[in-house]
């Protein structure tokens, strides 16, 4: 009877132990065997090697289109490891870069975190429309698909509807993975400039001279390019609501710099005070047409909710703080002071 229970135990063991041994070299080789070849190194990120895994892809697609760039994974083992490891369903989409020592799990294991390789590009408060852009086409990591266009067919393939790109685009840094288009960098940008415009509007007090969101955008971005601290932003913008309220030209120098354009040589002369343009504050009451660069958001909100003032004349005093008017007269004190002494160019709302 004894020999009869050994025998009946003895062959299930053996299977076990099959089974467990099978198990463990399963493991081992999703840990340990090497699926990408020496040779496969790609130069512009050393020590590695990258492939992009497109969105909506099922764990068989993903081992195919590994296998398309150079990574021999084994689309049985892959889908069956995936399933293991419990990481099937995570599997995310992107850019990665993979060791040349990489196995099918630390594969899966990357995918399943997400950790994708990222760029980045920032859009800074301040920038023009074509400094923006330029920006954009020189970028190597994206796919340029407005580069060149000319700026009606930039702005309707971006879906703007103003009649100019400028301003429209929100400021901040925009990560992105290798490849994707400028085209939905701009996009992603435009939304949320539209966001916190719209946030910055619907807190406008209600006897507010603006009359529209793009009016607020547009003084926002005059704001934005004569502030020099950051806190004196409501003042600035009180003094050009009081001047729009007076109807008094608003006579800031940076709107007649941007309608000089691209190739303004950083010395603003008398001449250009005289030139009648759009843009020429000096010379056409109100707002100019468009803005004249990105705001900030602290413009935007500073636009819609001035200072209470009677402020209608300011002038820079050389350590980034300007010096608030009331008057004409005291103004021109002012400048003699802070300007003419120094003999250094007018940061100014003045006549």
């Amino acid at each position: 009877m004894r020999k009869k229970r050994n025998l009946f135990w003895a062959l299930p063991l053996k299977v076990l132990g099959f089974g467990a041994l099978a198990l463990a070299l399963f493991f081992a080789t999703l840990f340990f065997w090497g699926v990408v070849p020496s040779s496969a190194n790609d130069p512009s990120r050393p020590g590695g090697f990258t492939a992009k895994v497109n969105p909506k892809s099922g764990v068989a697609s993903i081992a195919q289109q590994l296998r398309k760039q150079g990574i021999e994974v084994n689309g049985i083992l892959f889908q069956l490891g995936s399933r293991a490891l419990l990481v099937h369903a995570k599997l995310k989409p992107g850019t990665y870069l993979f060791p040349l020592d990489a196995g099918t799990a630390t594969i899966l294991f990357k995918m399943a975190r997400g950790d994708s390789i990222k760029e980045t590009i920032a859009f800074v408060p301040g920038m023009t429309i074509w400094q923006l852009r330029q920006i954009m086409d020189a970028h190597p990591a994206l796919d340029h698909q407005t580069k060149g266009l000319a700026p009606e067919a930039f702005s309707k393939t971006v879906g703007l509807n103003q009649p100019s790109a400028e301003g429209l685009f929100f400021p901040d840094t925009y990560v992105f993975d290798p490849g994707e288009s400028d085209l939905a960098i701009y996009r992603r940008a435009a939304d949320a400039m539209k966001k916190n415009q719209l946030k910055a509007w619907e807190g406008r007090p209600s006897d507010s001279v603006l009359k529209s969101p793009y009016e607020l955008l547009i003084l926002a971005s005059i704001v934005e390019k004569e502030t020099g601290k950051a806190s004196e932003r409501s003042q600035i913008s009180g003094v050009f609501h009081n001047r729009l309220q007076m109807g008094m030209r608003l006579q800031t120098d940076p709107t007649v710099i941007y309608g000089i354009g691209p190739g303004f040589d950083g010395n603003l002369r008398k001449v250009d005070l005289r030139r009648d343009s759009p843009y020429n504050t000096y010379m056409r009451a109100g707002l100019p047409p468009t803005p004249i660069a990105i705001p900030s958001i602290e413009s935007l909100l500073a636009a819609a909710n001035p200072a209470k003032s009677d402020s209608l004349y300011f002038v820079a005093k050389g350590d980034g703080s300007s010096y608030f008017s009331k008057t004409l007269a005291e103004h021109e004190k002012a400048v003699d002071q802070y300007q003419r002494s120094i003999k250094a160019p007018a940061k100014r709302a003045s006549p």
